[in-house]
């Protein structure tokens, strides 16, 4: 399983000259979002009062609503203000009417990738699902709250990325060889 550290994510998103790019990356790394559910997402799925987000998830995961992370909300401010409010996909193809597609996604995550010197193993766009659920155990996260905020019904699928988090193994090491010292 490949994933991007935040470093690489942040070098990503820094690349992105498109409002509606940086929005749309932000928010499928902070949601941990598939590419199929991108084109999900509608104006009236975001609520910029509230600060919320409202996902539906594919392949048997759980829909939900979230709030969103300071730089989403930020990112989504600066879009919407070019997009407007009109109903519809909240990030619509060229022609305006449809979403944007799952291999246009694609398109744009090698075309940043490259630009940002990523790895070409990580430039595929399920990469910012691994991503997200990998920050968010090395940052201390209970498997549990990583299942919740990836949609996931079945914990085993969350427990791979427990699996990928060698910064907690760290953590873990240090902190049990510092109570036998004492």
């Amino acid at each position: 399983m490949h994933y991007m550290t935040h470093d690489e994510f942040t070098s990503l998103t820094r690349h992105k000259r498109s409002p509606r790019d940086r929005a749309l990356f932000l928010v499928a790394f902070w949601r941990g979002l598939r590419a199929s559910e991108v084109g999900l997402l509608t104006v009236d799925s975001v609520d910029m009062e509230r600060g919320r987000i409202q996902v539906r998830r594919l392949k048997g995961s759980d829909s939900s609503e979230y709030r969103l992370h300071p730089a989403e909300e930020k990112a989504l401010r600066a879009w919407l203000r070019v997009r407007g409010r009109r109903p519809g996909p909240l990030f619509p193809s060229r022609g305006a009417v449809r979403p944007i597609s799952r291999s246009q996604l694609h398109r744009l995550i090698r075309r940043y990738g490259a630009a940002a010197g990523l790895p070409v193993e990580k430039l595929h766009f399920h990469v910012l699902k691994h991503s997200i659920a990998v920050y968010l155990m090395d940052r201390g996260a209970d498997v549990a709250d990583v299942r919740d905020y990836l949609g996931h019904r079945n914990v085993q699928n969350t427990m791979i990325y427990a699996q990928v988090t060698n910064r907690r193994r760290e953590e873990f090491a240090k902190r049990i060889y510092e109570e036998r010292r004492t």
